[in-house]
């Protein structure tokens, strides 16, 4: 297997030799594992079963441990996340023998994606944070072939983390990025003298403080501080990024009062946050401090990004899948600088990156890394002829319609399947990808969307059976008066920061009157409707209201007979009428205006939902 780059030890800034030779190394690397795409395929998924031949799992389906690729297929289901439930509630309750994988389960990954309305726990094994890091230390040579010498100057990055819990069995369960930015790999590389990718403005302790207001504040003190030293911005989410431009609009009199007089607001009580803050503040800056003021007090905050960070050359954040909502809002605080999206990962595994970063966010493409995992694909048109539980008559048509990393076809969408070293077999993930292209013998793909998803602001993925289920235990607070939904449907609205769901209800109230205003039913009780179905929506939803990533929730009711003109329009554009169904989530401009026009009301949720870490069953 071709030998992975060396991690950039002890690189100065104007080492510039050395960097550009750790560049040539990555790109090699590159090179080489997208030559032999099916060679490295056949040896890792060797590799993963030899290491784990013998565990529980595999030898109930038969393995009998053997290690070869054509066995494997024969013999291991396709599964979801429900087939494995109970495999991983053991180990979740300290069961460690080898169930899954025969190293020992460091922690769990809780998933975006949810079962039961709680997050997915997926396994994960130590070793898989160098995996990890391989994959970030790819990132700047592509980069640097593009933009040249970002290891000059450092990037200003807007990272969070978030709650972990326990499972009862000890094992500690948080967001993949959480774990990956509370691991040694993180910490002791996040300066530019072990990694230029990891050269931030934000000191470790403004990243790893749990409390999001502190963490974002001083994050923005940092990179104001440094602001001629920036030479990229970013954050994971699009969402993110417009968050933290908007709580800039909302303090930066306070920031600047700060920068001007070499202190930090004491509204920042962490003490080490405090410090790490001081030791770039150093002294007041009042020149500074008036440059940043000058800027925000001016009427628009078009271009904010480049007027404040001025040699920003690019916006670091995800805009592919539900994220392309946010472009428009991105392109007016930016001027218009290049959105990049660089990697393509998840709680399941690290996939893999963007080759060509500074295409047009529409045709954004990820070249999977063969080493990473084994990659199996399940045609898009072969989906619906099963579901992938492993105990049902069309598991075996799903096995017997995979296909390889190597022999996807140009054009084609897929589910993504994968074999992961942490004890996932033949996994379906969920995501639905598009090849766009090949690099060598690799596959790119262009991703399409997450299975199933119908609402998703943040990092919340909502679909239309959860969907359902939460609009039914809202619409149960109308019962009393004689009312009840006739029809409903749904849409983001993200004019706001942060965004928020929009449902759109037709209501009928059982008599001759018509709902055209809050005089029928008391705007209380339509706030009651908003809060009930908040608390019916799953924990990841919940915990982006608590944390403030998502915004309340709004109930638009229209005039009666709106949907019929729904259905009207669709059927002028095409439709059939027998196979015409009211669409659970609109994203049509026309079709959102149509809706809108009927609004003879609206209500918010006052209240936030409740949330706690850790699964409603612990």
């Amino acid at each position: 297997m071709p030998q992975a780059p060396i991690q950039y030890n002890n690189i100065q800034n104007d080492d510039d030799d050395n960097y550009g030779n750790n560049n040539k190394k990555a790109l090699k690397y590159i090179e080489d594992v997208t030559s032999n795409a099916d060679e490295i395929q056949e040896r890792v998924i060797e590799e993963i079963l030899k290491s784990s031949a013998h565990v529980e799992y595999l030898e109930r389906h038969g393995l009998n441990g053997r290690t070869d690729r054509d066995t494997f297929k024969k013999v291991i289901p396709v599964v979801n996340y429900e087939d494995l439930k109970p495999e991983i509630d053991r180990i979740a309750n300290g069961d460690s023998s080898p169930i899954l994988c025969s190293k020992p389960i460091s922690e769990f990954l809780t998933s975006s994606g949810t079962s039961g309305g709680e997050r997915k726990l997926m396994p994960t094994i130590e070793e898989e944070l160098g995996r990890r890091t391989l994959l970030y230390s790819l990132l700047m040579p592509v980069m640097d072939q593009f933009v040249p010498n970002l290891h000059k100057g450092k990037g200003m990055y807007f990272l969070f983390i978030k709650s972990e819990t326990k499972t009862p069995g000890g094992l500690i369960a948080r967001p993949v990025l959480t774990s990956y930015y509370k691991s040694s790999h993180f910490n002791n590389n996040n300066s530019s003298h072990n990694n230029p990718h990891k050269n931030y403005t934000s000191p470790n302790e403004t990243i790893l403080c749990l409390d999001s207001f502190q963490s974002m504040y001083s994050q923005l003190l940092s990179g104001l501080l440094q602001s001629h030293q920036v030479l990229r911005v970013g954050a994971v989410f699009a969402s993110g990024f417009i968050r933290a431009i908007k709580f800039l609009e909302k303090f930066w009199a306070d920031l600047c009062r700060d920068i001007r007089t070499g202190t930090i607001d004491p509204k920042i009580s962490d003490t080490s946050v405090r410090e790490a803050v001081m030791r770039i503040m150093k002294r007041p800056n009042p020149k500074l401090a008036s440059c940043i003021e000058g800027e925000c007090m001016k009427g628009s905050w078009k271009g904010i990004i480049t007027r404040l960070w001025p040699n920003t050359k690019y916006v670091d954040v995800i805009v592919t899948g539900t994220m392309a909502q946010y472009i428009p809002i991105l392109d007016y605080y930016s001027n218009g600088l290049p959105l990049v999206c660089t990697m393509y990962a998840s709680s399941e595994c690290y996939f893999g990156i963007n080759l060509n970063p500074l295409c047009d966010p529409a045709k954004v493409s990820y070249t999977l890394i063969p080493t990473m995992a084994y990659f199996e694909f399940l045609p898009l048109n072969k989906m619906n002829g099963g579901n992938g539980h492993s105990n049902n008559s069309n598991n075996q048509l799903v096995k017997e319609d995979l296909v390889d990393l190597v022999d996807v076809e140009l054009g084609q969408e897929y589910e993504l399947v994968v074999t992961t070293y942490a004890g996932l077999y033949r996994y379906r993930v969920g995501d639905i990808l598009r090849v766009a292209g090949f690099k060598n013998k690799t596959p790119q793909f262009n991703f399409v969307c997450r299975k199933n998803v119908v609402l998703s602001i943040d990092s919340d993925k909502t679909d239309e059976v959860e969907l359902q289920n939460a609009v039914k235990s809202g619409a149960n607070h109308l019962k009393q008066f004689g009312a009840t939904v006739t029809e409903y449907t749904s849409c983001v609205d993200t004019s706001t920061i942060p965004g928020h769901y929009v449902l759109f209800w037709e209501i009928n109230t059982h008599t001759k009157q018509t709902l055209n205003t809050d005089k029928n039913i008391s705007s209380s009780v339509f706030k009651e409707c908003c809060h009930a179905v908040e608390e019916s929506l799953n924990s990841v939803y919940r915990q982006g209201r608590v944390s403030e990533s998502i915004g309340p929730l709004e109930i638009k009711i229209v005039e009666n007979g709106t949907f019929d003109k729904l259905m009207d329009f669709a059927l002028s554009q095409g439709a059939s009428i027998n196979q015409y169904k009211t669409p659970r989530c609109v994203k049509y401009a026309p079709i959102v205006e149509l809706l809108n026009s009927k609004v003879v009301c609206s209500y918010f949720s006052e209240k936030c939902p409740k949330w706690v870490p850790g699964h409603k069953r612990w």
